[in-house]
């Protein structure tokens, strides 16, 4: 159960129980609201560190725009409330999420004026998809749920109510025996996991789905950066299932799935159904980078 001591709400911390909201909430029934999810690391030297936190708060601002509400704050007000989160919950690690809601009032779909407000919370968290997953590797199943398409849900903001889908392939596959679910676009090719991004490793070099259907992950920025820096061919375009069946090496990426290897796909093995040498380089960057002892990208390293 998750629970902690704090949770800023619209400007104010208050306490963990006390923060809540009325049943005519209109995200609540509707789906329009937008959010974040951002780790927060402690590094070898003690601190703590929240990984690419502007670019968390930047993307939270985007969604809200594209979703046409107003947050009531900056994005350095924003900025300054996470770091808070952390200190007042006594975090030194953890998951921060950000939410930007319509409030109670009018109801139908149309919000009328609607206060729009905001929450930030912090919760201790470990490996989404658990630490085997993240030694060994998960198996995955792709849904029967194709990803939203991208003139209907938005696929750039990362808003409350596209996260149906996901909740559903996500159950389906889960109780068919698998970790997480792979979708495809409405096109057929591979999008994105439930709530991750993929990338395929084939003789050395590295594809992932391009800026189509996907939310443009920040972790998956990041990767492709840090492979491009070590030398690896990257390339971002899309690909089929068969082609995914037969790459040496899959992993997922994702603010909570961090770097995930995936061993199968569909019941069959991804190359030697173990993590291969490539996902295991970038992931050892990865965690070296966010646990401080590789400074070669520590500009995306808020220290608190």
């Amino acid at each position: 159960m998750i629970r902690e001591k704090k949770i800023w709400l619209d400007g104010k911390l208050v306490d963990w129980d006390e923060a809540n909201v009325h049943i005519l909430t209109h995200t609540l029934h509707y789906g329009m609201g937008v959010f974040e999810g951002i780790r927060c690391y402690k590094s070898d030297d003690g601190r703590s560190a929240i990984f690419r936190l502007r670019e968390h708060t930047r993307r939270l601002f985007d969604s809200a725009h594209i979703s046409q509400m107003e947050i009531p704050f900056t994005q350095d007000e924003i900025n300054e409330a996470t770091a808070s989160i952390l200190k007042e919950n006594d975090l030194s690690e953890g998951y921060i999420r950000p939410l930007v809601f319509i409030g109670d009032g009018a109801m139908g779909l149309h919000p009328g004026k609607n206060k729009i407000r905001v929450a930030i919370a912090g919760w201790t968290w470990g490996a989404y998809l658990g630490d085997d997953g993240l030694e060994n590797g998960i198996r995955t199943k792709i849904s029967s749920f194709a990803r939203n398409y991208v003139n209907a849900g938005m696929t750039k903001a990362k808003i409350v109510g596209n996260y149906v889908n996901s909740t559903l392939a996500k159950r389906e596959v889960v109780a068919a025996g698998y970790d997480e679910a792979l979708l495809l676009d409405t096109d057929g090719y591979l999008s994105e996991g439930s709530g991750e991004n993929i990338f395929i490793v084939r003789d050395g070099e590295i594809k992932t789905t391009p800026n189509t259907s996907i939310l443009k992950g920040i972790t998956r920025d990041s990767i492709i950066e840090i492979a491009r820096d070590n030398g690896l061919k990257v390339t971002e375009e899309r690909f089929t299932r068969d082609e995914l069946y037969i790459a040496d090496e899959c992993f997922l990426t994702g603010t909570a799935a961090e770097i995930t290897p995936v061993r199968e796909v569909d019941d069959r093995a991804i190359g030697t159904g173990k993590p291969g040498p490539v996902t295991k380089k970038l992931q050892k960057i990865f965690f070296d980078t966010v646990k401080g002892r590789d400074k070669t990208y520590e500009r995306w390293l808020n220290y608190v």
